[in-house]
């Protein structure tokens, strides 16, 4: 048995008579990187994406609000302005996000337990953590 490959190292290389080499270019492209794992980066950035935790109200954190609720309902014909901080729960993982939305008061929904703003944007009571007005 040939260590070295000695009997076949010289022979001339095979060329087919049926086919047209294939170019240089598309050669290299079989041999060039790819992504195995589509998808892997925006899953690893996914999961390492922090979210907050929501916070519920103490009592007394419960009362101001209440009270500020109480102050927003007896100036709603002024449309008064607001600076709401609440709670936005994430869409694909556990927790959220606090947000600050400042913004004209249109109505207050006790049904539905809803703020309503004049630009039509509706915060549930129960995401929201403090009013400033």
């Amino acid at each position: 048995m040939p260590d070295n490959y000695e009997d076949i190292i010289r022979l001339p290389h095979h060329q087919s008579d049926d086919r047209q080499p294939m170019p240089l270019r598309d050669r290299a492209a079989q041999f060039a990187p790819f992504a195995a794992l589509t998808g892997f980066d925006g899953a690893i950035a996914e999961t390492a994406r922090l979210t907050d935790r929501r916070i519920e109200p103490d009592e007394e954190a419960a009362s101001i609000l209440n009270l500020r609720i109480c102050q927003l309902r007896e100036r709603l014909h002024e449309r008064p302005a607001v600076t709401l901080t609440c709670f936005i729960p994430d869409k694909r993982k556990s927790g959220g996000s606090y947000v600050t939305i400042r913004g004209c008061v249109r109505r207050i929904d006790d049904v539905a337990g809803e703020i309503v703003l004049t630009d039509k944007t509706v915060i549930p009571l129960a995401d929201i953590i403090r009013i400033d007005l």
